[in-house]
């Protein structure tokens, strides 16, 4: 979705079989579906790389040997993240009362009542989970005869990966596959503001929820739950960014009851 067009990348590969295709508008969930659209019919499998990771050697040949012993019924693997971003303790959101809440987890990968999402981090085996991120993941293509990705994730696609591959985990198992490592190095482009972050995630969660189903109540608790927490974080550190996604957050919840 660059302003410009990149046709000169894939001649860097001139003996693969590349189609291009330019969407103007950035839409991780639009782009992908598009893709999809492209995929030769005799293929089995459909893989997700974004542009700033780089897979370990030999990671690939890791995932394909998972393949060819999988279940009938995988839907979906993820490569497993070498390098996760170092997370600060939050008392409050770790508590028990989280937990009991159902607006957070202790276990890896789950998807709890409110709708929020543990993450996965560096399995040391490999592990069956109820969503994937889509950074670095392979799909069986009979899966996209019943789930696309949904469009109204659009521009900043926050949690497009969260809805698809929690929809995918109620007909299909999903795993994240030990052997075949990942490293991710976030790009800084592409990023929005933190205000505008701060009302897409409520605005995406509260979508979220009502559609799979979850707990609107227990939701709105973990919208609040992170709104302290941001709230915390932008006093303790003197962070304007935070302060800006905490007002963004403000402004979400109130334009949520409308």
């Amino acid at each position: 979705s660059s302003q410009e067009p990149i046709e000169g990348i894939h001649s860097e590969f001139p003996r693969l079989n590349i189609d291009y295709i330019h969407h103007h508008r950035p839409s991780a969930s639009a782009q992908r579906n598009i893709g999809l659209r492209y995929v030769d019919p005799d293929t089995d499998l459909i893989g997700f790389l974004d542009d700033d990771i780089v897979l370990e050697d030999g990671a690939m040949e890791k995932m394909l040997q998972f393949w060819q012993r999988a279940p009938e019924d995988l839907g979906g693997c993820a490569f497993n993240l070498r390098n996760p971003p170092l997370r600060k303790e939050l008392p409050l959101k770790n508590s028990r009362l989280a937990e009991w809440l159902g607006v957070y987890s202790k276990n890896k990968g789950v998807v709890t009542p409110s709708g929020w999402h543990t993450l996965s981090g560096t399995v040391s085996e490999t592990m069956f989970v109820e969503w994937l991120p889509s950074t670095a993941s392979v799909w069986r293509k009979s899966v996209f005869g019943k789930f696309q990705f949904d469009e109204y994730f659009d521009g900043y696609s926050y949690l497009e990966d969260l809805d698809f591959s929690y929809g995918v985990s109620k007909k299909y198992k999903l795993a994240v596959v030990a052997e075949a490592g990942f490293y991710h190095y976030p790009s800084p482009s592409g990023r929005i503001s933190q205000y505008d972050f701060g009302k897409i995630e409520v605005a995406n969660r509260l979508y979220l929820v009502r559609k799979h189903g979850l707990s609107v109540p227990r939701c709105y608790l973990g919208l609040l739950l992170r709104l302290l927490v941001t709230l915390g974080a932008s006093a303790t550190r003197f962070d304007t960014g935070n302060l800006q996604r905490a007002v963004g957050n403000c402004v979400g919840l109130a334009l949520s009851r409308l």
